[in-house]
Formats: structure tokens, sequence, C-alpha cells
């Protein structure tokens, strides 16, 4: 973006692009755990929005059509591919900067709000991230489950836990890292991104190895906690936590019979969106229910069929972990444990990176008559992650202690 130098004291006085874009970066960096670890790649400007990862298939290995026969020539092989496509998208925000803002405290008002940018911008790019990587069809319950209706808070992750998903990455041939943030060398490595609640139960195991035991020679990751068993340890505040979409009491209480529920409670963001899609199904006293209509004014919601109030009033979706008596369901844990080249991450000619974008009082020319607004914006002109290799990323499921 072309900046302009000439602007005069009152407007731009303290206008330092690079150093906001540093600001902005820098704070961004604290948040982007995920998306750190994916293969690079970019798509040449006015290459469009997809790009597509293609990867050879392996040979079969078969030791009866590889014998040979002497004299006899065999038959070549075909040499096939896969390929994942993906698609950019763009994220950013703004804030206004009044003129009067503007005459007392500019400077500090833009350092501010490039931090709080980054802060926001950096989440959103880490949350695309892991969503995109927790779409893995690898999935390992613990504890032995087979759901993730059935985990509960005792089904924490172990070492145990950790020691399969390694033995499901050998054996699927994952690739290790060997290199560190920086490109040194570091010994073959898979790297494991779990949630703090996690590594506080992982950490009673007398085998872990904390980062303060290090060679001093090794480089580490931002974030980097531990080691175990060839795994690197990077914790996230961002990690997945499947939560219990719905769950929400009603106001009438038990015996009568009802095609319209109004709720006591006020439903989060994500239960009004769920709730204000009809064909939707809740769960009533074990039976599933299906949604006609929400309506967020009166907070009432229209069911197809009339239900029966029972002794527990509440209205839920059991898309997280176990219930319990009164049908609240257990939060459960993502913890990603993967290898080199699992997954990828994109951007356009390398404009992924985040920019801070200035407009000075006045610049919106009769949209701002009086010169009284000024915005300080945030942009990430183009990103987007895929799984690469599904069985190269094992998803644990599981609960945690506290």
């Amino acid at each position: 973006m072309a900046i302009n130098t000439t602007l005069n004291t009152v407007s731009g006085a303290y206008f330092n692009k690079q150093f906001y874009d540093k600001k902005l970066l820098e704070t961004a960096k604290t948040r982007l755990v995920h998306a750190s670890f994916g293969q690079k790649r970019s798509i040449p400007r006015h290459g469009g929005k997809r790009v597509e990862f293609r990867k050879y298939n392996l040979f079969t290995p078969d030791v009866d059509s590889l014998t040979l026969v002497e004299g006899v020539t065999p038959e070549g092989q075909s040499l096939s591919q896969s390929n994942v496509e993906a698609e950019v998208s763009q994220y950013g925000a703004y804030v206004e900067v009044s003129d009067l803002l503007d005459l007392t405290a500019y400077d500090e008002v833009l350092a501010d709000s490039a931090e709080l940018l980054g802060e926001q911008l950096g989440t959103v790019i880490e949350w695309v991230t892991r969503d995109a990587m927790c779409a893995t069809t690898n999935v390992q319950y613990a504890n032995g489950k087979t759901r993730r209706m059935d985990l509960g808070k005792t089904d924490v992750l172990t070492v145990a836990e950790i020691r399969k998903a390694v033995r499901t990455l050998k054996k699927n041939k994952a690739r290790m890292f060997t290199t560190g943030a920086d490109g040194s060398v570091r010994r073959p490595h898979f790297v494991c991104i779990c949630s703090p609640d996690a590594t506080f139960d992982l950490q009673n195991d007398p085998l872990w190895q904390d980062v303060s035991k290090y060679s001093n020679a090794e480089q580490i990751y931002t974030g980097e906690i531990g080691r175990l068993f060839g795994v690197v340890f990077v914790e996230s505040t961002e990690a997945k936590v499947y939560r219990q979409t719905v769950y929400l009491k009603a106001k009438t209480g038990s015996g009568s019979a009802t095609h319209n529920v109004t709720f006591a409670t006020i439903p989060s963001e994500e239960a009004r969106k769920y709730l204000s899609v009809p064909g939707n199904t809740l769960f009533y006293d074990g039976d599933l229910i299906t949604i006609a209509s929400y309506n967020e004014e009166t907070n009432t919601l229209t069911l197809e069929d009339s239900i029966t109030y029972g002794t527990i009033d509440a209205f839920y979706t059991q898309d997280a972990g176990a219930l319990d008596q009164n049908e609240k369901a257990a939060d459960i844990h993502a913890t990603l444990v993967f290898g080199a080249d699992a997954y990828g991450v994109i951007d356009v000619d390398g404009s992924g990176t985040m920019e801070t974008i200035i407009k000075p009082h006045g610049s919106e020319g009769s949209g701002d008559p009086l010169n009284q607004r000024a915005t300080v914006g945030a942009k990430v002109t183009a990103y987007a992650a895929k799984v690469l290799n599904p069985l190269w990323i094992v998803r644990i499921e599981h609960g945690v202690s506290a």
C-alpha cells in the first residue's frame, strides 16, 4: 500500500506504518501456534483464489509381482496422483479515531489499536487453522472410548494416549520435523498442540521433560513447554474445545404439554445461531425434538411436535462429552499430534501477512465534511489452511480434570 509521507502535523506527524505493522505482527504472532507448523504455499498473483496440492500415491509393495523371472521384462507401473484443493479468504477489522482523540493522544491510540487488532486477527487466523486441522478423520478417543459423547472428566490426556498417537503416526509413515522455528537442525520429532488444561494433566507423569531440561543449543518453538517420547509439546490457549452448543432451561414447569417453549436463560450467540435454523434438533428428557422456528425477541422456541414437560426442564444438544444428571455435557478437548507436511497454509503471493491500514482525518472527502473521523484497520489479504495428509495428524479427544 502506498504511504503518504507528507501528512501535516495534525493528521499524521506520528504516522509510521512500519512501526505499526511491527506492533500488529508481534502481537498476532503470540496467538499463532497452529499456523506455525503447516507446509507453506503461495498462489502466484493473478493465479486465482484456489491452490491445488498434489502428491504421488505410493506403489504397492508385493513380493510376488516384484519377483523377476530370468530373461523376462515385467510390466511397467503407472504413476498416479491425488490432490487436495483449498480456497483463500480475507479477514480484517478497523476502528474509528475521532479528531478530538487525535489531538490528545493520536500516537498512543494507533499503537494500542494495532496491538488490539493484531490479537483479534491473530486469534481468528489461529481458529481457522485449528478448525482445519481438527477436520482430520484420524481420531483417537481417550481411555478406550469410541465416541465423543462417552468421554467424561476422568478420561484425561495421559502418556499412554501420546504413545498411541505416536505409534499411529509411525505406522502411517508420517514424516518427522527435523528443524526448529528458525530452520536450525533439531532431533527428529513430532509436534503436539494442546490446551493448558491438557498439559496440567499430562505433567503429572514423572517422564515429562520440561523446557528447562533441554540442551541450551537446541532451538525451541514459540510456546514450547516440553517433550515426551519424541514429541515436542506446544501449548495454545486456542486449542479446540468441544462444548455443548445448547443447554437452556424452560420457564414453564413440569406436567404441561406445548409446542412453544420460552427459555428462562439467555442463549449464547452460538446457541442462537443453532436455534434459528429450522430442522435442527435438540434433546429433551432423552427424546429427540425438531426445531420449527425461534423468536429471539421473546426467547421462544417453536417445535414441530408438542412435548410434555418432565422433571428436568433442560433442552440440550449432544455434541460434546458425557451428560451429568442434569443433562449438562462435559467439555471435550482436542489435542493434535502430527508430523511434517500433515497440513498446509496458503496465501496469495505472500499477502497473507497482516498489514495496518490507516486513513487520516478528511480522507473520506465529502463523507467526512468536518474531518472528524480517521480509521485504523488491519487486514489479512488472503489465507487458508487445509489438511494434506489425514493419516499424518491424530486428533486425541479427551476430558480434563479441572
